[in-house]
């Protein structure tokens, strides 16, 4: 007996010590990093504690795994941009955010969190991304201020062919990229109709921020009361998406509402006129500066 207690008890001080050992292990990014790419398809979310908010995700979608390994998805730009437009004097007190293409709705966290804006408009189509959007913001109490809009932005109102993009969820777009790619049939709205969907006057935007996967002529082409404003534009823009002709045509579209921009590649930041965004090329983000 006496022996059979030894045993006993030398397992449970294993089990503790390789518990212990694993969590430390999996508390790390390249631990992380080897759990979230081991997870099923069993699991179809999670849910981590980022700090200063929670986020709930898909483990099988890039994004996802990204918010798991690093705490955060490009947390650092929406950072830049309001930096960038704090030190330019862009950033009015209660302005209304309208956020294009907010997949499950980090950037929309970053942004309330940041509290530069007093409403925010998040648009997002995929009806996969759609509810975990919702779920972000209703559980990190940001119902009040943030209002989700199921729906693509578009220059038409009506319905719109989408392709779901398998492993990236922030990748699914109008524009098919690749044959694996899921058609369905999503509604697309104008923007002013969006915005007034949301309870939202378009003369208090004061930030139109927008990734929707090479769309973004089309939508901007609904907004021309807020370009005509002089709204700060920041997009991701994608010559790659657009193809050579179409792409000339938006920039001579911006244009005639900005004459500077700010392009962001990787870690540099380069004043341009608008007129010499290229046309070819990998995509990058800009942002498109009122007239003085």
């Amino acid at each position: 007996m006496h022996k059979k207690s030894l045993a006993k008890s030398f397992k449970r001080r294993l089990r503790k010590y390789r518990n212990r050992l694993a969590t430390r292990f999996f508390d790390t990014r390249y631990g992380r990093e080897l759990l979230v790419s081991a997870i099923g398809p069993r699991v179809t979310s999670m849910t981590v504690d980022c700090g200063d908010h929670i986020m709930s995700f898909s483990p099988s979608d890039y994004i996802g795994r990204k918010v798991f390994r690093k705490g955060h998805f490009e947390r650092d730009h929406v950072d830049r941009l309001l930096a960038v437009l704090s030190e330019r004097g862009l950033l009015r007190d209660g302005t209304v955010l309208l956020e294009l293409g907010g997949n499950i709705g980090t950037q929309t966290v970053y942004f309330a969190l940041s509290g530069a804006f007093g409403r925010i408009v998040t648009v997002e189509p995929d009806p996969r991304n759609f509810p975990m959007l919702v779920t972000n913001i209703e559980q990190n109490g940001l119902g009040d201020r943030v209002s989700a809009v199921h729906c693509a932005a578009g220059d038409r109102e009506g319905d719109l062919e989408f392709f779901l993009h398998r492993n990236n969820r922030g990748k699914s777009s109008a524009i098919q990229q690749s044959a694996r790619d899921q058609r369905i049939t999503v509604p697309v709205r104008r923007v002013p109709a969006i915005l007034e969907s949301a309870g939202a006057d378009a003369a208090d935007v004061g930030l139109v921020w927008m990734d929707i996967e090479g769309y973004e002529p089309f939508a901007c082409r609904s907004m021309e009361t807020l370009l005509a404003q002089g709204v700060p534009l920041y997009i991701e823009y994608t010559p790659a998406f657009y193809g050579q002709e179409q792409a000339a045509e938006f920039v001579r579209f911006l244009g005639g509402y900005y004459d500077d921009c700010l392009a962001f590649v990787e870690d540099r930041r380069q004043a341009m006129k608008v007129a010499e965004l290229p046309v070819e090329g990998d995509q990058f983000d800009v942002l498109f500066l009122p007239r003085a």
